[in-house]
């Protein structure tokens, strides 16, 4: 029996759509208070590491931005076939643009190719519980109002599948590590103005191609206002935006290596009773 292959598979996003929500925004003033938490968090993951990157590059959907961010890097957008050359880089970081890539694995792949030996790989993008109460309002508000659910908050990858990316595509020593940041909110259409201001907005291909009924959205407010408050200031919401780090290295032999099964010269029982002896 004959099975689908990737190019029968539904499309997740829509690219039009998403380029569209990006060149809206830039237009209207960019909110990109995440996009710079995240450049500074890199920042400080770089600073940790004891080397200098002479030939970074940086994968985005807002270019402008991380020009700006990041002058020093080569600025790449983050389309299905990257512009990058294989082995021209010491350091590439993929900026909050994988959450959207129909292709993650691919776009990894890509990025790991343009590294040279023992060149680091760096991602930042939107996952876990990202918007959960915002999910969650609009999925109850729909439910109650309509009696159905609509396809309204891209889905995002947990901690531990987006790390299992950096094995996949072949990277060394990969790490994964995750930063909540909590935004507050007036009500709901503030927090729907800043999303379309962030170049956030639907751009799922199986999203609704018609205004939403305006009593869906009343009460998804509603239900936000009593479930998630804003702990500092209760006439306010909160939205929450997790922040998924993921680190891998390019394959060099200098790497250090794991212990091969059962090559160690003495047992962890032994191990630890020294350390008992020490005490």
């Amino acid at each position: 029996m004959m099975t689908p292959s990737a190019t029968d598979r539904p499309l997740l996003t829509d690219r039009e759509a998403l380029l569209r929500n990006r060149a809206r925004a830039i237009r209207s003033g960019m909110a990109d208070f995440l996009h710079r938490f995240a450049a500074a968090e890199t920042e400080d993951r770089l600073a940790e590491i004891n080397r200098t990157f002479k030939s970074p590059a940086v994968v985005t959907g807002f270019p402008h931005l991380w020009a700006e961010l990041m002058p020093s890097a080569r600025i790449v957008t983050d389309d299905p076939l990257l512009d990058l050359t294989p082995g021209a880089h010491d350091l590439v970081i993929h900026a909050l643009s994988l959450h959207w890539a129909e292709d993650p694995v691919g776009q990894i792949v890509q990025s790991a190719r343009a590294l040279r030996e023992d060149g680091l790989f760096l991602a930042v993008c939107f996952g876990g519980q990202t918007l959960h109460e915002l999910r969650s309002a609009l999925a109850q508000a729909e439910a109650e109002v309509t009696g159905g659910l609509s396809p309204r908050i891209l889905p995002m990858g947990e901690i531990r599948d987006l790390g299992g990316l950096l094995h996949r595509a072949g990277l060394a020593l990969p790490v994964a590590d995750q930063v909540t940041q909590r935004a507050s909110y007036r009500d709901i259409l503030h927090l729907a103005r800043d999303l379309r201001a962030m170049g956030e907005g639907n751009a799922m291909t199986a999203r609704l191609r018609h205004p939403t009924r305006r009593e869906i959205f009343f009460r998804a407010g509603a239900i936000m206002a009593d479930s998630f408050a804003d702990r500092d200031d209760p006439s306010r919401i909160q939205a929450s935006f997790d922040l998924v780090f993921l680190t891998g290295w390019a394959p060099s032999d200098s790497q250090q290596k794991p212990l091969r099964p059962g090559s160690a010269s003495k047992s962890l029982a032994e191990a630890l009773n020294e350390l008992r002896d020490r005490d």
